[in-house]
């Protein structure tokens, strides 16, 4: 079943269960976003009351937009750009979602492989035990070395790019899905152990009034556009990745609850991973800072005074690695399907020449941080939100009908909710894309000031 032949005229891998698909796409929307950004923007944003809203706007936002994107996938059996081309014309101007999409895997790909790299370093630290018993002061110049040294930050961010494309290269089933795997219940497995700990800390009690107190005070319309932009950029959506594995996904497979159970999956990682660091933050009386900070200063500095902390540590970021390569296995496989179905070379060929380029373009990334921020900023405020858009409008007024009535409501349980499906990503979802969008560049502040 490794490579089965697809419902149209070419073979094409297939995933071997449908399990194998949904632990391989909520890895590509686990990610290292999960671990730092959600437990910060939850707790700055009203905690219970920003989840709720948080968990709406995944149901209606991201669940759908998801929906469609592997619906493109299977029903074109290709990847991004040719699925445009398939499913309207080969002249479309359509495709140019398509070309979006990779172009935005692999920017994206070019520094977040640095982030991971940085997690790759830590877990060394940890394994040699050279972060136990350390300072703040002591976190910060480690974390510092890190980030001032471009041989060391480079030299860890290509061998995490190496794993990666040799994990792609072996393919869909024997790489891909065989190490989701192992990588997603093994994830699990070290968020319980981390949670374990944490329940037995003094700063639990704050840390869950923190996070999941109904402080409706806080949540502000920033607060909300927050949630909506994060419920779409945490499942990986708009950069075509749901496109490929999508088009793995065999015929009688349920796209419709299985993308239900992947957006389940990394907002129960999200979730957990709140639940885990806060307690640790509170312990120690440590401000909730976001971002690389959290990961590689503060929780360092924390798991240090700990009892068992040396363990603790080493569970901890080869948690953030497996998070990582989760997500970077499904944005190298963007590229690599890209190169397979427009250039015709091999799998090898395409992993190796991805990954080249990619890692590449991602030095500067590595030893500039100006560099780094600006690629962010585009990928996260410009590709990502249009891609979607560009994703939810295709589906909903160019794809024919009855192709996606069927591909919606075969094998599925959930066929009596097409209707209501099709009609949120008609309306409601591109205008709220589009609202994320214009907030994301700052034009809605712009609009607000000449309206007053």
């Amino acid at each position: 079943m490794h490579d089965m032949p697809d419902h149209s005229n070419s073979p094409r891998a297939q995933w071997n269960s449908r399990t194998g698909f949904i632990l391989a796409a909520a890895g590509s929307a686990v990610g290292l976003g999960n671990i730092w950004k959600f437990p910060y923007i939850t707790g700055e944003n009203g905690g219970g009351a920003f989840v709720l809203v948080y968990l709406a706007c995944i149901l209606g936002v991201g669940v759908p937009v998801m929906m469609a994107e592997v619906m493109l996938g299977r029903a074109s059996r290709s990847s991004s750009v040719t699925a445009y081309r398939t499913l309207s014309d080969p002249k479309s101007k359509w495709v140019v979602f398509g070309v979006l999409a990779v172009v935005a895997a692999f920017l994206l790909l070019s520094y977040y492989s640095t982030v991971a790299g940085w997690a790759l370093h830590y877990t060394y630290l940890s394994l040699t035990n050279a972060i136990a018993g350390i300072d703040p002061g002591q976190a910060e110049g480690l974390f510092g070395q890190l980030t001032g040294s471009p041989l060391i930050g480079v030299g860890w961010q290509f061998a995490f790019l190496v794993f990666t494309m040799c994990v792609v290269a072996a393919g869909v089933s024997h790489g891909i899905e065989r190490w989701a795997r192992i990588m997603m219940p093994g994830l699990f497995v070290m968020i319980v152990i981390l949670l374990g700990k944490a329940m037995t800390m003094s700063g639990w009690g704050a840390a869950m009034d923190f996070l999941f107190g109904m402080n409706w005070d806080k949540l502000t319309a920033a607060g909300v556009l927050e949630a909506l932009g994060h419920s779409f950029f945490t499942l990986s959506l708009g950069m075509g990745s749901m496109i490929a594995y999508g088009s793995y996904l065999r015929s009688q497979d349920d796209l419709a609850s299985a993308s239900l159970a992947t957006a389940g999956a990394d907002t129960l990682v999200a979730l957990a991973a709140s639940v885990v660091i806060f307690p640790i933050v509170f312990t120690f009386g440590m401000e909730p800072g976001a971002g690389p900070g959290l990961l590689f200063v503060t929780l360092p500095t924390a798991l240090a005074q700990m009892t068992g902390g040396a363990f603790l540590s080493v569970v901890f970021f080869v948690m953030l690695v497996f998070a990582a390569l989760t997500s970077a296995i499904a944005i190298l496989e963007v590229i690599a399907a890209y190169l397979l179905d427009n250039h015709g070379i091999s799998r090898v060929k395409a992993c190796v020449s991805g990954t080249v380029l990619v890692a590449l373009f991602g030095v500067p990334a590595t030893v500039s941080g100006s560099w780094f921020n600006a690629v962010d900023h585009f990928v996260s405020n410009w590709a990502l939100p249009l891609g979607g858009l560009g994703i939810a409008l295709f589906v909903a007024w160019r794809m024919d009908g009855a192709l996606r009535r069927k591909e919606f409501e075969a094998g599925s349980a959930l066929a009596k909710f097409y209707g209501s499906w099709l009609w949120i990503l008609k309306y409601p979802v591109p205008v709220c894309i589009l609202i994320v969008f214009l907030h994301a560049i700052g034009a809605l502040a712009w609009i607000g000031g000449l309206l007053a």
